[in-house]
């Protein structure tokens, strides 16, 4: 498993893409047991194996589970919760069926999810300081406001 700070590198770029994901369980139940968490760790890896998904870490808060995962610019994020959700949530059916039971047989994971992207060297203050500090005739010609949709 990589370290946080360790870049992926390929022929032609060097990054560094860190997510959040926040992934609440079906009805917001409380089916993170230690033999369920093992399982979820497990599949996780195997995951890593197969894709260009790394997971930095994990947390569960019987309810929930927070992702930290690195991954490379051509994995959508959107494709990153798609497939943490879809195989994690397969495993742990079949390794539990007593989860399967409490959540009335349909789905583990919600529809919805929380992502963020996660800067380990800077926030937009620190980068706003460096892109203006370079260059002896620096200045700004667009600044722009953050939009973003306040959904879920």
């Amino acid at each position: 498993m990589l370290a946080m700070s360790e870049h992926i590198t390929k022929r032609h770029n060097k990054t560094l893409f860190l997510y959040h994901l926040v992934c609440p369980a079906k009805y917001r139940r409380e089916v993170f047991s230690e033999k369920v968490e093992e399982t979820l760790k497990r599949t996780c890896n195997e995951i890593s194996k197969w894709y260009e998904i790394r997971y930095i870490e994990i947390g569960s808060d019987k309810d929930h589970v927070h992702f930290l995962i690195q991954s490379v610019p051509m994995m959508l994020p959107q494709r990153i919760v798609q497939i943490t959700k879809s195989i994690t949530a397969k495993e742990i059916f079949k390794n539990h069926p007593e989860v399967k039971k409490r959540l009335w047989g349909g789905k583990f994971w919600t529809s919805g999810y929380y992502m963020n992207t996660v800067g380990q060297y800077a926030n937009e203050e620190i980068i706003k300081k460096y892109v203006a500090e370079q260059g002896k005739d620096y200045r700004q010609i667009y600044r722009g406001q953050l939009e973003m949709f306040d959904g879920i």
